[in-house]
């Protein structure tokens, strides 16, 4: 587990690396990829055995049965949540943005609205639109330097034309661990509002020292109502084999999921399938032990290094190795911000607006990288935004 290794993904058909000059006007050469979350680290061990057992194998025919995956998947989720899940009530889905427009298709009509905490990770924004939906967002409250809900304010926007609301949990890209009582008071909103739950988890084992996240299928009185969505992609560094998994308790709303399902003709592939079976074991749980405690030293030196810079700050993560960073300080607009990191720091980072409403002015960066990287990109930087020192 050597996460300081300097692995060139550059010329790999990589989004983060190769697609950042188009994107982003920084070339892959001199520039810094702190944008896509993904990690630039090689998964567990246990995983590259499973994909050279089927290389050596050579034959990529249909896979049979999913059920070593979901045993798997459910020692997982009860060994490192408390989770206790059972197998028929599992989808395996092309990744959760796949799973997620799965339940705006299967769950809601074009003109529905669906409620989002925002700002929040910027797919939802998309699908909902393309599907002919409408997002209702919800802006989140920074008190003490974090987000909270007001569910106050939000009870009083609901028209009754809404039929979903997604939660992001932990969320990105504020990296909140929501508390019990957090959770608890998204699934009493929901159930004020008839709306269908979806929490979207996929960060879940991507958790900092001195948190813990709470899965949503544990909160009371949500059960009829909700859809977990769940992955090992974001968890193992894995996200090319886009697999995630959909479990859904209720009877039906698990038989109207299944329908639309069979209707699509959705299945899943062989590879990711093995790949996330064998990253759900006590080999995986030891990989991503160490890589928690290596990302949050490079969560420390980013949040120093932006700290160095006037009006600028970090959110206090919680979960996710996403820095969420606050650049409304400087008093220069986001192209004026976005000019002097791309431009003349030469570091690709996600722009807040996309994100939704509260995104302005703040920068999304991923710190899953080696360290050395980190350190660079904190120099530049501090040399790009030097005159407001």
């Amino acid at each position: 587990m050597n996460f300081d290794e300097d692995i060139d993904r550059r010329g790999t058909h990589c989004a983060k690396w190769d697609t950042m000059e188009e994107y982003y006007g920084v070339s892959p050469d001199t520039g810094l990829a702190m944008w896509v979350a993904d990690m630039d680290f090689r998964p567990p061990a246990e995983v590259q055995d499973a994909l050279r057992g089927m290389l050596d194998h050579g034959i990529y025919g249909y896979y049979g049965s999913d059920r070593d995956l979901l045993a798997a998947m459910g020692w997982w989720m009860q060994t490192r949540h408390g989770w206790t899940v059972d197998p028929a009530h599992v989808f395996t889905t092309h990744g959760l943005v796949n799973g997620t427009a799965l339940c705006i298709d299967t769950f809601t009509a074009p003109g529905d609205g669906i409620v989002l905490f925002t700002p929040v990770y910027h797919a939802f924004h998309k699908i909902i639109a393309a599907s002919g939906r409408r997002a209702v967002q919800c802006p989140l409250v920074i008190e003490d330097g974090r987000y909270t809900m007001d569910f106050e304010r939000y009870d009083a926007m609901m028209t009754g034309d809404e039929r979903m609301v997604i939660l992001c949990s932990p969320h990105n890209p504020g990296g909140r661990v929501w508390t019990r009582a957090e959770l608890q008071g998204v699934a009493d909103f929901a159930r004020r509002h008839d709306l269908i739950l979806v929490s979207d988890e996929i960060h879940h084992d991507l958790i900092l020292p001195g948190h813990r996240h709470i899965p949503m299928a544990l909160v009371e009185g949500v059960a009829d109502r909700l859809v977990m969505m769940t992955s090992a992609t974001k968890s193992f560094n894995i996200a090319g084999c886009h697999t995630g998994q959909v479990t859904i308790a209720d009877d039906t709303l698990r038989k109207r999921f299944a329908d639309r399902v069979a209707a699509l003709g959705i299945s899943p592939n062989s590879f990711g399938m093995e790949m996330v079976r064998a990253a759900y074991s006590p080999g995986g749980a030891a990989w991503l032990d160490a890589l928690m405690v290596y990302l949050d030293g490079n969560r420390q030196v980013l949040d120093a290094g932006v700290a160095a810079i006037p009006g600028v700050r970090s959110m206090a993560l919680e979960g996710t190795y996403l820095g969420w960073v606050d650049f409304n300080g400087t008093g220069m607009d986001e192209a004026g911000i976005a000019r002097r990191i791309e431009r003349d720091a030469r570091v690709a980072v996600n722009h807040g607006t996309p994100f939704g409403q509260g995104g302005e002015g703040w920068m999304r960066f991923n710190f899953a990288t080696p360290r050395a990287r980190i350190e660079a990109a904190v120099t530049r930087l501090q040399a790009a935004f030097a005159d407001l020192q």
